[in-house]
């Protein structure tokens, strides 16, 4: 029998959660996503060494402030990054917007036409790029806009059903919803351990499917975030699942039978919903999970974004000497 990575692939878009240009060769994802963190830890591999050293030395030539030349050059790596993975996969690259852009609707709309314009200047069309913005009101405000534009989006950090209803709402192009940090805080906060067909991530994101389903809305849902096989296991047959490549090999190492546990012939009546931002915020605000994961997953990436920019600044310091 096929491996369940392969029962996987036939029933589901794979996508590779990685910066690892090694792994994603070997694992041969649609696509890839990327974030601050996964090109931090890029960074630390031998395989980035050459595109550092390229990054630094662009740096050196640019002018103005020294720490929007930080900024520039921590920006091309991340480009860089993505310009590689385009190269391995034969779909989309998902590229982050900062994560201090996160409430700034007009910051994101601006840094997002500078990656698009970036990836453009290497030959890579807008039609191989996501554009990854978090599911707070504004990034749905930003991606909305950007969609009009032709820029297609993927909408992260999405934990609730509230942030689900507003991208569609938007027409972007494809969401994110997570799934094991929703695990951890529910684990954290009842004190319960939970099976697959349990666990409130897999729960949240059924939900969603269901929702977009029954209504006919064209978004596409790709769970995210996952701490096991077993939860990606139960939303086989969801649009697209984004899997780490540890995960990805625990799959292909297992030939036992997996089912298809999602599909949209099978999706519930679920009432369409419009949520204007007075809802939205108020949905958000009754649901502390979503709300404190939200937050977290931006100070998170802000956090990683500084770290890389910290790692930019001493090259740049060295170089200069």
């Amino acid at each position: 029998m096929a491996s369940k990575l392969e029962q996987l692939r036939a029933m589901t878009t794979v996508v590779a959660d990685t910066g690892d240009f090694e792994a994603v060769a070997r694992l041969q994802p649609v696509d890839c996503t990327t974030n601050p963190t996964l090109v931090l830890k890029a960074l630390s591999t031998p395989a980035f060494a050459e595109t550092l050293a390229e990054a630094v030395s662009w740096g050196k030539k640019q002018g103005g402030q020294d720490e929007a030349v930080v900024a520039a050059v921590a920006d091309r790596l991340a480009i860089s990054v993505g310009a590689k993975l385009v190269e391995l996969v034969p779909g989309r690259v998902s590229t982050e917007v900062d994560a201090d852009l996160s409430f700034d609707t007009e910051g994101s709309i601006a840094k997002a036409r500078q990656i698009i314009a970036a990836y453009k200047e290497r030959g890579i069309e807008k039609d191989r790029i996501l554009i990854k913005l978090a599911s707070t009101w504004e990034g749905i405000r930003a991606a909305e806009i950007l969609q009009k534009e032709g820029i297609d989006c993927n909408l992260t950090l999405l934990f609730s059903k509230a942030q689900a209803i507003a991208c569609a709402e938007a027409k972007v192009f494809l969401i994110s919803p997570f799934v094991g940090r929703i695990l951890d805080w529910y684990k954290k906060s009842t004190g319960k351990e939970y099976t697959s067909e349990t666990d409130p991530g897999v729960v949240s994101v059924k939900a969603i499917y269901n929702y977009y389903k029954a209504n006919g809305i064209d978004t596409i849902v790709m769970g995210a975030s996952f701490r096991n096989t077993g939860e990606i296991e139960a939303l086989a047959g969801c649009d697209r699942l984004t899997i780490s490549p540890q995960l990805m090999d625990e799959l292909a190492a297992d030939n036992g039978k997996l089912e298809k546990v999602l599909s949209a012939s099978d999706a519930k009546d679920d009432p369409l919903v419009s949520l204007d931002e007075k809802a939205f915020r108020w949905m958000m605000n009754e649901d502390a999970m979503a709300t404190e994961k939200l937050a977290e997953g931006i100070r998170s990436f802000a956090k990683d974004l500084g770290s890389l920019r910290d790692i930019v600044r001493k090259e740049l310091q060295a170089a200069a000497a």
